[in-house]
């Protein structure tokens, strides 16, 4: 097996479909798909591409660290108690372990993650 990942962008493979849990939704009816690349066992490290229609949802990292670039799309994120930062296309950001607030989907999003946790 090789230890070299590459992302294939346009044609990812067969996602996971998933729905946000009925006490995370806050309005709309979005959807998931997810595309798993990698992970790393038990070391809880998972990396893929994700899409989500639009929506709004509360959004609870506990102790994950997560770096996103979007590839499509606009979300606003507030974090509780915090400004709404917009993102779209080609932006790049973390959520830290403990963010707390609130994630809408303006339009379809796609982006690349990794997550450690």
């Amino acid at each position: 097996m090789s230890t070299l990942v590459a992302f294939d962008l346009a044609n990812p493979g067969e996602p996971k479909h998933s729905k946000p849990a009925p006490d995370r939704l806050i309005s709309g009816d979005p959807s998931y798909r997810t595309w798993e690349n990698a992970a790393a066992g038990q070391s809880g490290i998972r990396t893929g591409i994700w899409e989500a229609t639009p929506g709004v949802t509360r959004s609870i990292k506990g102790g994950t660290w997560e770096f996103c670039t979007i590839l499509s799309g606009v979300v606003l994120l507030t974090e509780d108690g915090g400004e709404t930062r917009r993102f779209a296309a080609g932006d790049t950001f973390v959520m830290r372990p403990d963010f707390v607030g609130t994630w809408e989907t303006v339009e379809t999003v796609r982006k690349v993650f990794v997550a450690v946790s």
